[in-house]
């Protein structure tokens, strides 16, 4: 996952290849966990372009993965298909630094950098943390997905549970026979 500044020419540097998530220190965790299961390696496709002594690299990143529905529990494959720009520079542009009076710097961060160092830029860092940011933080096996029942657990996509339902909102169930002494 290492790109040679020397050859990204003119017309910029076009490269695809696969990585398998173990590859990838985090993403072995979550696997671990179960949290996400990836189903296919990742396919990055990515281009660098020189842009003075910064490097613009544009991805993509797809790959078939396996999570938990956040509301009915019940597991279900999901493509995970995402698009990235990252700049990379060897040090901050002089439009980062500000000076005069308060002398104030930008850090690499916030100006949108990442900084390396000699004449390779290794992506791997980077790729993983657009993986994990692609990564649903609550994912749905459905948008109309129904969820358990309040009461008994049962799964509502799989048909009405028999459970009363009650209107009053169970969030504030402990709150309902509760009486406030009023004074005049």
């Amino acid at each position: 996952m290492l790109i040679c500044i020397d050859d990204i020419k003119d017309q910029g540097l076009s490269i695809e290849f696969e990585e398998k998530p173990e590859e990838f220190p985090i993403l072995e965790d979550i696997t671990h966990t179960a949290e996400c299961v990836f189903h296919l390696p990742l396919k990055f496709k990515v281009r660098a372009i020189r842009i003075k002594e910064m490097v613009k690299i544009e991805g993509r990143l797809e790959t078939k993965i396996r999570l938990t529905c956040s509301r009915c529990l019940e597991p279900f494959e999901s493509p995970l298909v995402t698009n990235f720009v990252l700049t990379y520079a060897q040090e901050l542009p002089e439009t980062a630094k500000m000076s005069g009076g308060g002398g104030i710097e930008l850090s690499a961060e916030e100006a949108g950098l990442i900084i390396f160092a000699g004449r390779e830029i290794d992506l791997k860092e980077a790729l993983q943390e657009q993986v994990v940011m692609s990564i649903p933080m609550r994912p749905l096996c459905a948008e109309t997905c129904k969820g358990l029942c309040s009461r008994c657990g049962a799964n509502l996509n799989d048909g009405d549970c028999g459970c009363r339902q009650s209107s009053f909102n169970i969030k504030f169930a402990a709150l309902k026979d509760l009486k406030l002494n009023q004074k005049e």
